[in-house]
């Protein structure tokens, strides 16, 4: 079954990671690099995006789109990456979730 793993930065993490120093941010990152080794044979695509503030957001239905700079809503969250699995059931999925060495949030959704 294909899932997509989303992760999601706090306001709160990001600043404890901006506040590391050289050494720890970088064991930080080989962190996530073993993550994403260790579960290699069950993950299909994944992406780490660009910040919030690069976004561009299209607001459609009643009359003509609204184009804006920005995420669609300003939050003390941002989805900052995504990984799409493939699992035997959720169980499995969630047992990825809860090994991700990084950002506070994983939100778990199957793929239809």
């Amino acid at each position: 079954m294909k899932y997509v793993l989303m992760f999601v930065e706090t306001e709160e993490f990001a600043k404890r990671l901006e506040a590391m120093d050289g050494l720890e941010r970088e064991a930080a990152y080989e962190a996530v690099v073993r993550w994403f080794a260790e579960n290699s044979g069950r993950i299909t695509h994944h992406m780490h995006l660009a910040p919030a503030h690069t976004a561009t957001t299209v607001r459609l239905g009643g009359g003509e789109p609204i184009v804006t700079d920005g995420p669609f809503v300003e939050g003390k969250e941002v989805v900052s990456g995504y990984a799409e699995v493939e699992v035997a059931d959720l169980d499995e999925a969630l047992k990825m979730a809860r090994s991700w060495p990084a950002c506070p949030i994983v939100e778990i959704r199957p793929v239809a």
